[in-house]
């Protein structure tokens, strides 16, 4: 597999509960930009409506060659999932107030376009300063036993 794009942010602000695979519809310049690597997953979210899962907010930047039949950047892009996990990922989400993210943008080994996205739950501020807390401590402790060896 070949990673294009990552949501670093969302494993920041969020606590990941399940994590899915998804295809992903585009457009025939959209491929050569994400081949390109021209791609941003900040801000975007996933969203059920009408049975069917969509892809809001991934800008994908359009393609230099293009021309004329370059697409909307911001454009909605349809997820292709199998309907009983987009049911169930629809049902999680109003009954729970959960939200769905994607995390990564990828290749296949057999040239297709996938978009890993997760099942997630905000963290709380309280919950991202203690975790930045604990990452500040163990790299202290790690470079205060560096120069005790």
């Amino acid at each position: 597999m070949k990673t294009i794009a990552e949501n670093r942010k969302a494993r920041h602000l969020y606590d990941i509960l399940e994590r899915y695979e998804a295809g992903i519809e585009l457009k025939g310049t959209e491929v050569k930009s994400l081949r390109n690597h021209a791609v941003s997953l900040d801000q975007s979210f996933c969203h059920v409506k009408n049975g069917e899962l969509w892809l809001h907010n991934m800008h994908i930047a359009p393609y230099h060659y293009g021309n004329v039949f370059n697409h909307d950047p911001r454009r909605p892009r349809k997820l292709l999932m199998k309907k009983r996990e987009i049911l169930r990922l629809g049902s999680l989400v109003e009954q729970k107030g959960l939200t769905i993210v994607p995390l990564r943008v990828y290749f296949t080994d057999k040239g297709k376009a996938k978009v890993e996205i997760a099942l997630v739950k905000p963290k709380k501020l309280y919950d991202r300063r203690r975790e930045l807390m604990e990452r500040e401590e163990k790299r202290t402790i790690e470079r205060l036993m560096k120069y005790r060896a």
